[in-house]
C-alpha cells in the first residue's frame, strides 16, 4: 500500500473511470473520502463502498463550490488533498457551435477548476500544507478537429495548475496536473482482442495519482503524462 501524507480527501466531478478508481484507492489507503456531483444518485454504490460522503456540486456555480467546502469540512474536516475531475465536452463543426453550449463547457472544464482551486488554497494556505491534483486529458496539449471547446477548457485547467504550482508550492501544497492522454478502459470500451493494453487502466491511473501524492517535496512533479505503452508519441 502506498503511504500518503494526507488524511482527507474531496473529489469534485466524481463517477466512474477515474475518479472511481482513484477513490476507491484513497479510502484503500486510509483517507476519510468525499465525493461531490452533480447528480449524487449515481455515486451511491461507489460511497457505500469506499464509505465516502457524497455532495452535490455544480462545478461552475462560485456558491455551489463555497457551499461544498463548508459542508465537507463540517463532515470530514479540511480535505487536505482535493481532486478536480469534472469536465463538459462540446463537439461539432466550429461554425456550428453554440456558444451558451460552448460556455457551459468552458464554465465547467475549467472555470469550475479555478473555483474549486480557489477554495481549496484557502484551506491549505493556514495549514502550510495538501495538495490538489487536476485530470487532464490529450486535449490539455494538443487540439482536435470538431474539438474546439474541449481543448480550449483543457488547456485553461494546464494552465491554472502550473500557475497554482508556482505559486502554492512553496507554501507546502502539492499541485499536480495528470495528462490521460488515451482513452480509458471500461467495460463499455474494453481493449480490442487484436489490441491489447490499448486503453489506459484506471487503476492503473490512480496508482499513479498515489505515487505522485506520494512524493517528498523535495522532489515533487507538476506535470504527469500517462499514455499506454502502444500508444504512439
Amino acid at each position: 500500500m502506498t503511504v500518503i501524507p494526507y488524511r482527507t480527501a474531496l473529489i469534485v466531478g466524481a463517477g466512474s473511470g477515474i475518479s472511481a478508481a482513484l477513490a476507491r484507492a484513497l479510502a484503500a489507503s486510509g483517507l476519510a473520502l468525499g465525493l461531490a456531483a452533480r447528480n449524487t444518485e449515481k455515486l451511491a454504490g461507489l460511497a457505500a463502498e469506499t464509505r465516502a460522503a457524497m455532495f452535490p456540486a455544480d462545478a461552475a456555480d462560485p456558491a455551489a463550490i463555497a457551499r461544498l467546502f463548508t459542508a465537507a469540512e463540517a463532515r470530514l474536516g479540511p480535505p487536505d488533498l482535493v481532486v478536480y475531475n469534472a469536465s463538459a465536452r462540446v463537439q461539432g463543426p466550429l461554425a456550428e457551435l453554440d456558444p451558451e453550449a460552448v460556455r457551459h463547457a468552458l464554465a465547467v472544464t475549467a472555470f469550475g477548476g479555478f473555483l474549486v482551486a480557489r477554495e481549496a488554497a484557502r484551506r491549505m494556505i493556514p495549514a502550510g500544507r495538501g495538495a490538489i491534483l487536476f485530470t487532464g486529458a490529450s486535449a490539455s496539449v494538443k487540439g482536435f478537429a470538431r474539438s474546439a471547446p474541449f481543448a480550449m477548457g483543457k488547456f485553461a485547467l494546464r494552465g491554472l495548475a502550473e500557475s497554482a504550482a508556482r505559486e502554492l508550492g512553496p507554501k507546502g501544497i502539492h499541485v499536480a496536473h495528470f495528462v490521460i492522454d488515451g482513452g480509458v478502459r471500461s467495460a463499455r470500451r474494453p481493449d480490442p482482442p487484436e489490441h491489447p493494453e490499448s486503453t489506459l487502466d484506471p487503476d492503473a491511473i490512480a496508482a499513479a495519482y498515489l505515487a505522485v501524492l506520494a512524493q517528498p517535496p523535495s522532489a515533487w512533479s507538476f506535470a504527469v503524462e500517462l499514455r499506454p505503452a502502444v500508444e504512439p508519441f
